[in-house]
């Protein structure tokens, strides 16, 4: 058969006209920044939805395959069923799929190696319409040029049935593995950027029980995290936005993000870049409060690490004494982008504080604080509540209402009795030292911290 699967959604989610196409593509990679990984991804996660939505999100994977696009000669391509219901796994009959830009040839000897597999089946139906698969195909034309293509729609199947499908398909630096998703669906912008910060940090974790409502291509992305987990492979952030920050209103948005998975863990790294961690983010957070002052920071190489979701505070002290300390409770941008921006938060925006001056900033110094997930700490009474808490290593979270606040466990140093602790952190939050109520919610956090030497 030398049936050819027609594109479906040219002209709509991407242009149909080829030179267009070409220009369309070339300019969201050539804006795609660089991710500063050290080798090369085996497998991807990247959003599917039109060009102006999720295009700029999908550039930076797609941009990081340029080094080895001579290498790759096959692209097994997992996306979920939109159109048609289907169970398990569907190949095309087709022997090409086409875009604007050409055709793709099917691997039709790597297909032959899912022959037997009870969860795979073959049908054109549920691929004729489906644009998970479809909108990533240009981009893989543009950038790789020669290969071949193993599609699978996946529907409703395990994340056992996916991974057993990978691992025939697996193959060695010669094979891609690609899977489509987009993350939340129609959720407003400030809870989308929260449930899909979230959602990743499960994805980065190899924790493969993510749910529809995080990820509308769950099941495959289930199915790569179990495959990547026995493989003992790593995951990198590259990027994570939603339809909010590239086209669309922010009343109803979805979720975007681009995820690359290497055979070295850390994309690379030759030691736990948690070792490096200190020396990195203190450079980053003095580097951009010195760019407020026209000055040129000391060099700070870009990790991989550093752009994955990570939540920090900075605090600034001159003698011994607060100078300044902003920062983030969730993990919802990426490490890097996070300290920069409460660096500069926490020198010129700490409303407790004049702005930091340029004589100041020679005697400042600075602390980072990476802080873990928040878990909530269940109990029946404020006494019961105090009883839990660990002096010197829980960071406190408060929220009762529209009240909210929150103490790093370095605040223990100077209220080291719980109670106190506890009453001060009211009072912080705007409420009496002494009040309480059984709707009171507390959470707590651990920190990893530096601080630099030298500069008081």
């Amino acid at each position: 058969m030398n049936a050819v699967r027609s594109p479906a959604v040219a002209g709509t989610f991407y242009p149909a006209e080829p030179n267009l196409l070409r220009n369309e593509v070339g300019r969201l990679l050539s804006d795609a920044p660089k991710t500063g990984q050290a080798s090369a991804p085996k497998a991807l996660i990247v959003p599917h939805a039109g060009y102006v939505y999720s295009g700029p999100v999908a550039a930076p994977a797609y941009a990081c395959l340029a080094p080895i696009a001579d290498q790759i000669k096959r692209v097994v391509l997992l996306g979920p069923a939109h159109r048609v219901a289907v169970r398990g796994l569907v190949l095309p009959e087709a022997n090409h799929f086409a875009t604007p830009l050409g055709e793709i040839a099917l691997d039709r000897e790597a297909i032959k190696q899912l022959d037997g597999l009870p969860q795979v089946v073959v049908s054109d139906a549920p691929h004729a319409m489906e644009h998970s698969l479809e909108v990533h195909l240009p981009f893989l034309q543009t950038v790789l040029k020669d290969f071949r293509l193993v599609p699978l729609v996946v529907g409703r199947a395990t994340a056992d049935e996916v991974a057993a499908v990978l691992e025939r398909l697996w193959g060695g630096p010669e094979t891609l593995i690609l899977v489509s998703s987009d993350l939340s669906h129609f959720l407003p912008y400030e809870l989308a950027k929260q449930v899909d910060a979230d959602s990743v940090q499960h994805i980065l974790k190899l924790d493969s029980r993510l749910n529809h409502e995080q990820a509308c291509g769950a099941t495959p992305v289930n199915g790569l995290l179990a495959i990547a987990r026995r493989k003992g492979l790593g995951a990198q952030l590259l990027d994570l936005r939603n339809s909010g920050d590239t086209a669309g209103d922010k009343s109803r948005v979805v979720g975007y993000a681009s995820i690359a998975f290497y055979e070295e863990p850390n994309g690379g790294e030759t030691s736990n870049p948690e070792d490096e961690y200190g020396g990195v983010l203190l450079k980053v957070a003095r580097n951009a409060i010195a760019s407020k002052f026209g000055e040129a920071g000391a060099s700070c190489e870009i990790r991989p690490w550093m752009h994955r979701p990570g939540a920090s505070f900075v605090t600034l002290t001159q003698s011994g004494n607060l100078r300044g300390c902003i920062g983030s409770l969730e993990a919802h941008r990426p490490l890097v982008e996070d300290v920069q921006k409460n660096a500069i938060a926490a020198a010129f925006h700490d409303p407790r504080f004049a702005p930091l001056s340029k004589n100041e900033f020679v005697s400042t110094r600075v602390e980072v604080s990476l802080l873990t997930p928040a878990q909530a700490i269940e109990f029946e009474s404020e006494a019961h509540a105090l009883s839990q808490l660990r002096p010197g290593v829980d960071g406190l979270i408060l929220q009762f209402g529209r009240y909210r606040s929150t103490f790093l466990p370095q605040v223990w140093e100077t209220l080291p009795d719980p109670a106190t602790f506890l009453g001060h952190l009211k009072r912080k939050a705007g409420l009496a030292q002494d009040f309480w109520h059984d709707e009171m919610q507390l959470s707590r956090y651990t920190v990893s911290k530096w601080k630099e030497a030298g500069h008081e």
